[in-house]
């Protein structure tokens, strides 16, 4: 009896062990099919693991081949590391960005990258300013600023300072060397990005005047519209209002002269005639 109950339990177990097995496998298949699908759905494109700043060549420690969905991933990207070392970012790339080719420096050009950076339409204008004009130095690529020009109008004798552009954006700030009397010194300018119109109103402000730079806030888009600042309207600006004007006794009576009434002329009173009838008797009686 303990022998066959022996065997009925190591069969049993046997059994409970074989659909293990299979429930094992099953769940290993499945996982391994799941798997093989999502690798067919994906396709490696080099990403960038560090935020890349504009300007900056990439080397083999800022990017990693990562899967990327088949149907999501851009078409410019590339699938192999080696296409994008050695390349110069053209545009900021963030942490888990892929690598484009639009935001590289193309292979064949050998120009500057500042010609890269300035949109469709727009122009490179630099402008030289000191530490003041600068703010401080606080104005660096990507900020909006505004152009204030200090100049007499013509015809006028008062000088006006007057807002000219607005909501530019900043390029590049930096400095140059040049020679002054035979020595070098150096120049801070910055590089705004304009239209061609905005670019000749610049151009006629700076050598007609003095221009200053304001530093705006980058969520901040509006025009404000001003009639600008002159010597006159800055005095007045806190001037006290002037007192009252005391009373004076009159010292002269006015006269006032009345006009004379014109006579009036008599009024002619019209007369009426009325016939009366009365039986055979006929009379007239004249009313007024």
């Amino acid at each position: 009896m303990n022998r066959t109950r022996t065997i009925v339990v190591i069969g049993i177990a046997i059994m409970l062990a074989l659909l293990a097995s299979v429930g094992v496998y099953r769940y290993l298949s499945e996982k391994g099919r799941v798997a093989e699908e999502a690798r067919l759905q994906t396709v490696g494109i080099v990403v960038a693991i560090v935020e890349i700043p504009v300007g900056t060549p990439i080397n083999a420690n800022q990017v990693a081949v990562t899967a990327w969905p088949r149907d999501l991933y851009p078409k410019d990207s590339f699938a192999d590391m080696k296409s994008v070392v050695g390349r110069t970012a053209r545009r900021d790339f963030l942490r888990g960005e892929p690598i484009v080719q639009s935001k590289l420096v193309p292979l064949d050009k050998k120009g500057g990258l500042l010609s890269f950076l300035v949109s469709e339409g727009k122009r490179a204008f630099t402008v030289r300013v000191n530490e003041v004009v600068g703010v401080g130095g606080f104005i660096v690529p990507d900020t909006r600023v505004d152009v204030i020009l200090t100049t007499v109008p013509p015809g006028g004798k008062e000088k006006i300072s007057k807002v000219v552009l607005e909501n530019m954006q900043v390029l590049a700030a930096g400095q140059i060397i040049e020679q002054k009397e035979n020595k070098p010194i150096t120049v801070n300018t910055v590089t705004l990005s304009l239209t061609p119109e905005e670019a000749e109103r610049l151009a006629l402000a700076s050598n007609d005047g003095v221009i200053q730079l304001i530093l705006r806030n980058f969520m901040d888009f509006d025009n404000v519209v001003t009639i600008g600042a002159t010597k006159g309207r800055l005095l007045s600006a806190y001037r006290p209002s002037s007192p009252p004007e005391e009373s004076k006794p009159e010292t002269k009576k006015r006269y006032t002269q009345r006009k004379r009434s014109s006579p009036v002329m008599p009024v002619a009173k019209k007369t009426f005639t009325v016939e009366v009838i009365k039986g055979n008797k006929r009379s007239e009686e004249k009313f007024q």
